[in-house]
């Protein structure tokens, strides 16, 4: 429940319609360059360049966080003068309905500007990359899918954005207060641990690691899981029995490859409703195991030890993905050179939240292309063309 007040529904609420509606004023729709004779010819231009609205976006969402994705997406898109199609995962078909409705019923948003189509069947995203009349492909979800989209878009060489999944990093450095920074891990089981940018790596000094365990397995002990509408409960379920199976899937293959469950691992026996996963915590992981290198999308957590800041720095780069993390120390301007040299789009320093309409998110390497939000998030949705005249 804790997700509704914010991410789900009251943060992209407050914001992520508002900021793009501001930015249409102060967005740099054009830009002048100085006049030059390109060539030498004596025949110097006037030349500005100018940004336009690239057509028809195609934007397709998850089910994790369905309402706050769309409305980031739809700010952007409208505000940069795009009309949308949107189709909403079919495991959460409600809210981006409800959305049309909103628009049909209370704005004077012209008919065909934005249509939500939902549908159980996945291919009619495929249809959305594919067809000619849908000049740019806007996507949340998975690596998997994210490369189905682009090679489906390939076929009439239209833009795409993706922002794909994650194995972020929570790296804990040598200085740190580990009593102060290694409880906080076990929020990844908030929401279920179905969230893309979730830390689900914790990396520790191997000269701390059993304190680092003890402390973990603690905060672990202590999550509550149950009914989501419970204000107390951190975790609910998975959203189906599929997404359940397969989180069991890597927890087992964890265990076969040699990680140790320290705490969970099953399914609770008290909850016979709903497709819930025990808050599971695994020790003696190499980076190198499945449960380390791939997105689980549940309640895992996997803690990996480092010798040293380098050490540290080739685990957290030793990923195929790049898109969020964490990192905790006590001296602040070590803890920002060890963050440049983290490959990932978003990071999070002591504490320290990027979220926000106007602050740019996606990742590097297979957790996408393109950003989403912030002034970069505008721009994406945008042509740029380039014009000159008689100086």
């Amino acid at each position: 429940m804790i997700t509704t007040y914010g991410p789900q529904l009251d943060a992209p609420l407050r914001e992520a319609l508002r900021w793009p509606a501001e930015m249409i004023e102060s967005f740099p729709w054009s830009r002048t360059l100085p006049p030059k004779d390109a060539f030498g010819f004596g025949f110097p231009s006037a030349r500005e360049v100018w940004k336009e609205p690239l057509g028809v976006v195609g934007v397709i969402v998850p089910w994790n966080f369905p309402f706050e994705i769309a409305l980031n997406k739809l700010g952007p898109v409208l505000a940069m003068g795009n009309t949308c199609v949107l189709k909403p995962a079919p495991d959460t078909p409600w809210n981006a309905t409800r959305i049309g409705r909103l628009i049909a019923e209370h704005t004077d948003i012209p008919p065909g500007v934005v249509n939500i189509v939902p549908s159980s069947d996945h291919l009619v995203g495929e249809v959305l990359s594919t067809s000619p009349l849908v000049d740019m492909v806007a996507f949340t979800g998975s690596t998997a899918t994210g490369r189905r989209v682009m090679a489906a878009a390939a076929g009439t060489v239209k833009p795409t954005f993706l922002e794909l999944g994650g194995k972020s990093v929570n790296l804990v450095l040598a200085d740190a207060d580990l009593a102060k920074a290694v409880p906080p891990a076990a929020m990844v089981c908030m929401h279920g641990g179905q969230g893309c940018a979730m830390p689900t790596r914790l990396l520790v000094p191997n000269s701390r690691y059993d304190e680092a365990v003890e402390l973990a397995r603690a905060a672990f002990e202590d999550v509550r899981y149950g009914d989501p509408t419970d204000p107390s409960v951190l975790q609910g379920p998975q959203v189906s029995k599929r997404q359940q199976e397969r989180v069991l899937g890597y927890i087992e293959k964890g265990r076969r490859e040699g990680a140790r469950v320290v705490v969970g691992g099953g399914v609770p026996s008290d909850l016979t409703r709903g497709y819930f996963v025990e808050p599971t915590l695994f020790a003696d992981v190499e980076p190198g195991m499945t449960i380390a290198q791939e997105e689980i999308f549940g309640p895992v957590l996997v803690v990996i030890g480092f010798e040293d800041d380098e050490d540290a720095i080739r685990i957290a780069n030793d990923s195929p993905y790049g898109l969020s993390g964490v990192i905790t120390s006590g001296d602040l301007d070590r803890a920002k050179a060890v963050t440049r040299r983290i490959r990932t789009g978003t990071l999070g320093i002591n504490g320290g939240l990027w979220y926000g309409a106007d602050a740019p998110f996606g990742g590097y390497k297979q957790s996408g292309v393109g950003r989403q939000c912030g002034i970069e998030g505008l721009e994406i949705f945008t042509e740029t063309k380039t014009v000159a005249w008689p100086a």
